[in-house]
């Protein structure tokens, strides 16, 4: 009598069943850490701080005028040349133009206490002294306000309706 060899392997139904577990469990961790608006918001609030500060400290340090900007989608900061025109930061990784996830947006809402056009760049002198400004961060539900003071500290709030 002949006898079967077990065949070693898995069925199609078992990887299958495999992938689907898997396929859920990445989708329960990217929604962990990816979080809400509000906390997304939150992060890149902070980053953008981080940012502002740093350039205000390298402004000082390499005595050079910096400015930033914001046009909804995205931050940059920029460099004025000798002749007097706004350049791209691009030496500096913190100072690399940042674009913001969907659907938060980003805007500078007041220099030395005024309103300002969308897309204005506001200058970081090499003195340190600075006037202050806001920039608003806007996610689905609610807004963070960014602020920094003559001494360029940033601090972040939640935005009064």
């Amino acid at each position: 009598m002949r006898r079967r060899r077990a065949v070693s392997g898995f069925t199609l139904i078992e990887i299958l069943v495999v992938l689907a577990i898997v396929a859920i469990a990445a989708g329960v961790a990217i929604a962990v850490l990816d979080g809400n608006d509000s906390e997304r918001a939150v992060r890149e609030a902070r980053r953008f701080a981080g940012a502002l500060e740093h350039a205000a400290a390298r402004a000082q340090v390499r005595a050079e005028t910096l400015g930033v900007s914001a046009d909804g989608s995205a931050w940059r900061f920029w460099r004025r040349d000798e002749g007097g025109r706004w350049q791209p930061v691009g030496d500096d990784d913190v100072l690399a133009t940042h674009s913001l996830p969907e659907p938060l947006r980003l805007a500078a809402t007041t220099y030395s206490g005024r309103a300002i056009e969308p897309g204005a760049i506001l200058p970081l002198r090499p003195t340190g002294r600075n006037e202050p400004f806001t920039f608003e961060l806007a996610a689905r539900d609610g807004a963070l306000m960014l602020a920094a003071d003559p001494l360029n500290r940033v601090s972040v709030s939640k935005a009064s309706p």
